[in-house]
């Protein structure tokens, strides 16, 4: 596939503030898909490529949180092996749909991913908490259905993780950023190497990207170590809303 200049211009600065929203709440996803889609690419491409730009920079976010101390291992360990599971399934099943109908399935989620983000409650409340074990088991559970929702579609992955390990299994806000980017990264790269070995991913553009994704979550992980989980629903709404009218004209056409 022939990619232009404009593609890049347009994919690659969304891409750096994907990468910052991904590093400080999740949720990264939800302008870096619609990045590629608005420029473009069909609907498995810009996945399959979206994975790997975006493993990039969640490599280098995992990196800089587990150097900050707020990777709990042992647990994070036990989530990966679910992640692993759910995401393989859940992108072998993606590529069995086909462009239209996922595009489709797309306008049911896209309303109900932006309902959720307008209407989700503050990262920074601190619930009582649990015991190390059941914290541990509810935490491996929120990596199966995840992972199994980050290889099928994707965006949102990150704020879902965090709202369930903090919300759900009672986490702190910091051990559940560093857990939720370990599950993240595994779940990035199960996809990335189903959608590799069908030829869904667009080398030059996925690394281009990448490095612009890299310095976006560099730029996240030292705004969240200095102040934390701000609000980022104002930009991933304006991009879901975008890509809800693309995809709208898409089926029209």
């Amino acid at each position: 596939m022939e990619i232009t200049a404009l593609q890049f211009m347009i994919i690659c600065p969304l891409v750096f503030l994907a990468g910052f929203v991904d590093a400080v709440a999740g949720g990264g996803g939800l302008i870096s898909l619609p990045a590629y889609m608005i420029a473009g690419l069909p609907v498995h491409m810009a996945i399959g490529t979206n994975k790997l730009s975006s493993g990039m920079g969640t490599a280098l976010a995992t990196w800089r949180f587990a150097r900050n101390g707020y990777i709990i291992w042992k647990q994070a360990a036990l989530c990966v092996l679910c992640a692993l599971l759910g995401s393989g399934v859940g992108a072998n099943l993606a590529l069995m749909i086909s462009d239209e109908y996922f595009k489709i399935i797309m306008l049911v989620i896209l309303p109900i991913t932006a309902f959720y983000v307008m209407r989700g409650h503050s990262l920074d409340i601190q619930k009582t908490p649990y015991s190390e074990k059941k914290t541990t088991i509810l935490s491996m559970i929120a990596a199966t259905v995840i992972g199994a929702y980050d290889g099928f579609y994707g965006p949102g992955t990150g704020t879902f993780l965090l709202l369930l390990l903090t919300a759900i299994a009672h986490m702190r806000l910091t051990s559940a950023n560093g857990v939720a980017k370990v599950i993240n990264l595994t779940t990035n790269i199960t996809a990335l190497a189903v959608y590799l070995l069908n030829g869904k991913v667009i080398f030059i553009l996925g690394l281009a990207a990448g490095c612009f994704s890299i310095a976006g979550n560099y730029a996240g992980t030292w705004f969240f170590a200095r102040w934390g989980a701000k609000s980022v629903k104002p930009l991933m709404l304006f991009v879901l809303i975008i890509f809800f009218i693309k995809i709208c004209s898409d089926l029209i056409a």
